[in-house]
């Protein structure tokens, strides 16, 4: 497949610090990488380079600035990863593999190439929300009718998740984050009405982990002598990584936030 493909093209590890900034970037052979490049075996589109980014052809990879300097092509995405050049000119690339074998690429000269990799850019990362959603529920309590909604409001807040190869090469994906709209009634008094996002769970939830997740879903429930019970689902997306949170909204409107044991 075309991702196992862009998943085994090698670096250093993309986790080291780049030693080369005092390095002049080549500016001549980023304009002679300009276009689309293809693998010579297989014929497939690897990546178009225009300007200074890097576009793939399956829209879950975000595009990457890059930049060469001397005989080594660096990709600026969530890490930067390095890879040896063997060979540039017009319409060749080649350059080393993890188990330095020689990537060879050649530049397309098919104009139908370009409007295929058109048709891919307009594919959008499918949320796990396409549409607003609604959940409401009707509840008693002490004789009093509440009702408690959830509205699943999906953003255009983009996460990056870094996926690896067997040989552990970094390839970013694009998820969406969603906002959660809660509000509770008794009647048509408003108790509670606010976005939660999962900066919300700041302080309770470690940073690092929010940063790469994303809030998944918000349930009810149901109501008791403390409040109204509702628990957040967040999430590293496609994956079974998650924290749950209770939020507990007081009969005087006040939140509390406590991580589910």
């Amino acid at each position: 497949m075309l991702l196992l493909f862009l998943l085994s093209l090698a670096s250093c590890s993309g986790n080291k610090k780049e030693n080369s900034d005092n390095v002049t970037e080549d500016l001549k052979a980023k304009k002679m990488l300009q276009g689309i490049w293809l693998d010579d075996e297989s014929d497939e589109i690897l990546f178009k380079i225009q300007g200074d980014t890097i576009y793939y052809p399956d829209a879950e990879n975000a595009p990457v600035y890059f930049k060469i300097k001397k005989d080594t092509f660096y990709t600026y995405g969530k890490e930067v990863s390095r890879y040896k050049i063997d060979k540039q000119a017009d319409h060749a690339f080649w350059f080393h593999s993890l188990s330095d074998n020689v990537v060879k690429l050649h530049k397309s000269e098919d104009d139908s190439d370009s409007l295929l990799m058109m048709s891919h850019r307009t594919t959008e990362v499918i949320p796990t929300y396409s549409e607003v959603t609604k959940r409401d529920s009707v509840v008693m309590y002490n004789g009093k009718r509440y009702r408690a909604y959830v509205y699943v409001n999906p953003s255009k807040k983009k996460v990056i998740k870094t996926s690896y190869s067997d040989e552990g090469i970094s390839v970013d994906n694009v998820y969406y984050d969603n906002v959660m709209h809660i509000c509770v009634y008794e009647g048509r008094k408003m108790i509670y009405g606010h976005d939660i996002t999962k900066d919300t769970f700041l302080g309770v939830i470690p940073n690092e982990f929010l940063k790469n997740a994303i809030l998944s879903d918000m349930e009810f429930y149901g109501v008791g002598k403390i409040g109204f019970r509702y628990q957040a689902t967040v999430c590293i997306p496609e994956s079974s990584v998650c924290n749950l949170v209770n939020l507990i909204i007081g009969f005087d409107g006040k939140l509390s936030i406590k991580i589910a044991q």
